[in-house]
């Protein structure tokens, strides 16, 4: 089977012209920047006709070109992709093996959000996916959903005749990165897990074993509502509890806050780039 050339993203921008590009894979392998990847291990469990899809940061994965076929997805910002306006893009893109790296897909999911253009990205061949609105039937309004999980959802939906894999999705803080508070991790988490467990997708190492399914077991004289809302309640307990000790960080670490805002507001605008 022909496989799309290296630089093949470039001017695509319609649904039917992005199906035409991935339809070719067995395997379209979405890897999120975590600290839960090992990228070694992943490429050595598919095969080389998978298509490993990354997003915006890859440094923080990627200590070393990859040589598999791969695809950057560049998430659109009402200033332009973070990589474009952090001057990061000649960082990111030297991680990839020209001959097998696709392109960039720059996505937008809000009207606010703006699109950047191939220049923007030094040259690198891109195209664009207008979701505008995708997720808004059903995201909390709050909240942003994540570039991750929007493309997730939109794979899934394409009905295409390949196997969507989640690597690393587990919305985990860390010591080297945190998760933004703007996006729902927890109603993510839930919806992607849904998604596995009824086998629309597959999770990289698989979905942990649901304890609480087996209660209805257990309690056969309670109904299921009974039971969910007895786990809620727990639950909400202890998030309330787990809330209680954070304001006593919060008020702890004050000063130590007021400090790191001081210093920041001393370095040059060109140096400020934040890890997110």
């Amino acid at each position: 089977m022909d496989f799309p050339a290296s630089g093949a993203t470039a001017n695509l921008t319609t649904t039917e012209q992005w199906r035409a590009l991935f339809s070719p894979f067995s395997h379209i392998i979405l890897v999120a920047n975590s600290d839960q990847v090992s990228i070694k291990e992943l490429q050595a469990e598919y095969p080389p006709t998978a298509l490993f899809v990354f997003f915006n940061k890859v440094y923080k994965v990627l200590d070393e070109q990859f040589s598999g076929r791969s695809l950057l997805i560049s998430r659109a910002q009402p200033g332009g992709a973070n990589i474009v306006y952090r001057q990061e893009v000649a960082d990111v893109v030297k991680l990839f093996a020209p001959d097998r790296f696709l392109g960039i897909m720059n996505i937008r999911l809000a009207a606010s959000e703006r699109l950047n253009s191939s220049s923007d990205y030094l040259g690198t061949p891109t195209g664009h996916l207008d979701l505008t609105g995708f997720c808004s039937d059903f995201y909390p309004d709050d909240k942003v959903p994540t570039s991750g999980f929007a493309m997730a959802l939109w794979l899934v939906d394409q009905q295409l005749p390949v196997e969507v894999v989640l690597a690393g999705f587990s919305a985990r803080r860390s010591e080297k990165w945190r998760v933004v508070a703007i996006h729902d991790w927890t109603f993510e988490q839930i919806f992607l897990r849904l998604f596995a467990r009824v086998g629309k997708l597959s999770m990289h190492g698989g979905v942990a074993k649901n304890s609480y399914a087996s209660l209805t077991s257990r309690f056969p004289e309670l109904p299921a509502v009974e039971i969910s809302s007895t786990i809620a309640e727990v639950l909400g307990s202890r998030l309330s509890q787990t809330d209680a000790q954070v304001d006593k960080l919060i008020s702890l670490t004050n000063v130590l806050r007021s400090i790191d805002e001081f210093l920041r507001r001393l370095k040059p605008k060109f140096l400020k780039k934040t890890k997110l």
